[in-house]
């Protein structure tokens, strides 16, 4: 299934003696310089009504006619999604994922998906790839992700993705009190028992990953992370692979670790914890357009505050050592 979008533009003085392909490329932002190229050599292009090459010059006054086609994905269903929009522009938005929400569609999950509610809620995205998503987070994982608008804006910022040109900021509580900040560098592959697994592998894929302490506890501490790499559940690897694992997390975390003569308080948001605690928390990036920039921050979602608070109450009311 595809969408046609009919353009017609007469060249400005400023563009006149550029390429055709160079010109369309100035004219239309939402439409990647490849995919007028392609459109230019399939014909879908005419200058003063006749057929062109991408490399033919345009002059102050002619006359371009473009029928751009889009492939649409009639494979998955728009439906109404509950999730927070926290920035939103002509090129892009920035979305607050809630936890337990899955962001594509797959095996098990073909519905009720942060896609299928994106589909809905913005029917234009259904002509990119993923419906614009540049990155994923995990079903349990809560916060921003940033998704495209137009094929310019999604080939732009899944270049910048992996030119490491978009800053994720992370906060998770884990178990044990961490000491000092610092980075953990360990190549992460797939586990070959299990699957669904990541695990440290020397023939892995480059993993970096920096944190700091934000505030310790009686035996938990809250880090807020950064990430250099964006591996599949690279956080929750790499904090388990250096004695931190995530509070909650039913792959790499501990099961029900509960500190010795903990507040009622804290035993009943640990318990009532369905999830890994951990948050995309901030996102800052030069906006596609190359004009300005964007700084995104989703406040700590309620289960994440109520930790929070019942951890800083059971520690000051813990004995002094």
């Amino acid at each position: 299934m595809n969408e046609v979008r009919r353009h017609e533009i007469r060249i400005s003085s400023e563009l006149g003696g550029r390429r055709l392909d160079q010109a369309l490329a100035a004219v239309f932002e939402d439409y990647s310089r490849t995919m007028l190229t392609t459109w230019i050599r399939e014909g879908r292009v005419s200058l003063n009504n006749r057929p062109c090459r991408p490399r033919d010059r345009v002059a102050a006054g002619d006359r371009v006619a473009l029928e751009a086609v889009l492939a649409v994905s009639a494979e998955t269903v728009p439906e109404p999604v509950e999730f927070a929009t926290l920035h939103e522009d002509r090129a892009l938005i920035v979305v607050d994922k809630p936890a337990g929400l899955v962001v594509h569609p797959g095996a098990g999950n073909s519905h009720r998906t942060l896609v299928n509610g994106l589909l809905h809620r913005y029917p234009e995205l259904a002509a990119l790839p993923r419906a614009g998503l540049v990155h994923r987070l995990d079903k349990d994982t809560s916060g921003l992700l940033v998704v495209a608008r137009t094929p310019r804006a999604f080939q732009r910022l899944t270049a910048m993705m992996a030119e490491r040109e978009i800053h994720r900021t992370y906060a998770a509580i884990v178990h044990g009190v961490v000491v000092a900040g610092g980075t953990i560098e360990a190549s992460i592959g797939r586990d070959r028992r299990q699957r669904t697994r990541m695990r440290i592998a020397e023939s892995g894929r480059e993993a970096v990953t920096h944190y700091r302490v934000t505030s310790k506890f009686r035996e938990h501490t809250l880090l807020e992370i950064a990430l250099e790499t964006g591996r599949t559940h690279q956080i929750r690897v790499h904090l388990q692979y250096v004695g931190s694992p995530i509070v909650g997390d039913p792959t790499y975390g501990l099961r029900q670790r509960v500190p010795a003569g903990a507040q009622p308080e804290l035993l009943a948001a640990l318990r009532g914890l369905k999830r890994q605690a951990l948050h995309a928390l901030r996102l800052a990036f030069a906006h596609p357009s190359g004009r300005g920039s964007v700084a995104v921050e989703a406040p700590l979602p309620t289960d994440l505050v109520n930790l929070l608070a019942a951890l800083a109450q059971d520690t000051a009311a813990a004995p002094h050592q």
